[in-house]
């Protein structure tokens, strides 16, 4: 089997759909194995197939709720087990709330984002982290740019992303004399689900989207597979000697800020 990623394995969070569908894409055109964690089990199952019956890599799908601590570290252990070693955690999977004032944000729902955006985040990389030593392995946090920016209406989901970034830093300095590089991709608009849905909860969703696509540079969206191609960089030698960095993926949207 050839390829970037060949011979290796990743852990995907939140694989079955959006980014973490289009990592999992990438990896597996690059020859490697994929273990999609997903809660959505059907979106997993059926990227899972699509990626292994086209090839060179390898994905299978494995049901998974990451706010549910003990099933994930298990998933974790049982793809080590199963293939051998670990060679990249991807933390992908999040959500975002609709739009909602502070006034209206409830106590509930921010501890609500911070667990399933940053709390999950902390444990995978703690889960991982002993398999990740055998193989000089890495971690990318897929975060975003309201990690930076803020966005209006979504201070829970913009300080969850923040606290990911802090994260990163944190354990690119602890993690890095054993080997382990741990990065973020910061991206701004992508056309994913989770795009979709937080559209859905404005006046007017085209028009929000048609918007949204109008920030960037070039007068579009990103696509799930560029955020991959970035999640390979890091995850490769091809960066071996960057860490602790939290790479804006923006597509220029915040050059004219």
């Amino acid at each position: 089997m050839t390829g970037r990623f060949a011979g290796r394995v990743a852990i995907i969070t939140g694989g079955g759909k959006g980014i973490g569908a289009g990592c999992a894409t990438v990896f597996c055109q690059e020859g490697g194995r994929v273990a999609i964690l997903d809660r959505d089990v059907l979106a997993g199952e059926l990227t899972a197939e699509r990626l292994t019956a086209a090839g060179p890599g390898m994905a299978v799908s494995f049901p998974c709720d990451i706010c549910d601590s003990e099933t994930f570290c298990r998933i974790i252990d049982d793809v080590a087990v199963r293939w051998g070693r670990i060679d990249c955690l991807i933390n992908n999977a999040g959500i975002h709330p609709p739009a909602t004032t502070i006034d209206d944000t409830s106590l509930e729902m921010v501890e609500q984002v911070m667990r399933v955006n940053y709390l999950s985040t902390f444990a995978g990389a703690k889960f991982a982290v002993p398999h990740l030593r055998k193989t000089k392995g890495t971690i990318v946090n897929i975060s975003s740019m309201t990690a930076v920016l803020g966005q209006d209406r979504s201070s829970a989901y913009a300080s969850s992303k923040a606290a990911q970034v802090g994260l990163t830093k944190s354990l690119a300095i602890e993690l890095g004399p054993q080997g382990i590089r741990v990065n973020a991709i910061l991206p701004s608009n992508i056309d994913t689900p989770l795009m979709h849905e937080w559209a859905a909860t404005l006046d007017d969703p085209q028009s929000a989207l048609a918007r949204v696509a109008a920030l960037q540079v070039f007068g579009r969206m990103g696509t799930p597979e560029e955020i991959g191609r970035i999640a390979l960089f890091l995850a490769t030698e091809d960066s071996s000697f960057i860490t602790g960095q939290a790479i804006e993926a923006e597509g220029g949207a915040s050059l004219d800020y």
